[in-house]
């Protein structure tokens, strides 16, 4: 990053772009920042313009962190810190095939960490061992995680807790809590008892963090606990719905019936 560090800055959230550009100001080595709100829009700028660092949220919608590192393709990838609001599995990939990583909401004090991490890799000049790195975390991603009900925990951990922003705080909520999910635009509204955050993700994505053992898709739309489910009702009009300990009835996708039926006789 001779001649002064040229870096991107890749969040869908203007106040999360915001708090990276401030913090960045602060180091003398960076003398440009540039600013993407979305995945296709950041891969564009990798390729035309070729920053020396880039931090990248792992969450978006349409083309996520993941999906840029896939179209740009590791070997054309700067430097990555990857930023994450998700406490999973995939944590301990970044830490072990990313450069950094940093898991919001981040202190100043984790971030210069982040910082330092970049600044000592190209020191050292282990532009290779990065590039081998960032093509093992690729792999990781494009490898399904096992949906069968025999694996273990230890083969497929899951998410434990989601961080969500609401009223401006970040809360950790258990995915022991959650009762439903449901899609709503870019979002995924998080019912858990009588709250319901909304988190800035898609549906699918969401539920690739989940245990398909605990979770199970019963409409396009609609992801339920499968520890909540009371009863499947049939429904005049509908076919089927799903109804839960606390009276929510959700309706059921006919093709959808057998695999929540297998699930919950493994449940119960």
């Amino acid at each position: 990053m001779e001649g002064g560090w040229r870096v991107l800055v890749v969040d869908d959230e203007p106040l999360a772009r915001d708090n990276v550009r401030h913090l960045l100001a602060r180091a003398p080595e960076v003398t440009s920042i540039r600013e993407c709100e979305g995945g296709q829009e950041a891969v564009e700028a990798i390729l035309r313009e070729r920053p020396d660092l880039v931090f990248l949220d792992v969450q978006m919608p349409e083309v996520d962190g993941f999906e840029v590192l896939q179209e740009v393709g590791p070997e054309r990838m700067p430097p990555v810190i990857f930023v994450t609001a998700f406490d999973r599995y995939a944590v301990r990939a970044f830490e072990a095939n990313a450069l950094d990583y940093l898991l919001k909401p981040f202190s100043d004090v984790r971030f210069n960490e982040a910082l330092e991490k970049a600044r000592k890799q190209r020191a050292t000049g282990r532009d290779r061992v990065l590039l081998e790195r960032l093509s093992a975390l690729l792999e990781t991603y494009r490898t399904p995680a096992p949906s069968g009900l025999e694996a273990s925990s230890a083969e497929a951990p899951y998410l434990e807790r989601i961080a969500v922003k609401t009223d401006g705080k970040v809360l950790l909520m258990p995915v022991a809590e959650l009762d439903w999910c449901e899609a709503e635009g870019n979002y995924v509204v998080l019912h858990s008892g009588g709250r319901s955050p909304m988190l800035r993700e898609t549906l699918n994505r969401v539920e690739q963090l989940l245990d398909p053992k605990c979770f199970v898709r019963v409409h396009r739309s609609t992801l339920v606990n499968v520890n909540r489910i009371r009863e499947l009702e049939p429904d005049v009009d509908k076919g089927w719905v799903v109804v839960l300990r606390d009276g929510t009835r959700l309706r059921l996708s006919p093709g959808r019936k057998p695999a929540v039926e297998a699930l919950l006789r493994q449940s119960f």
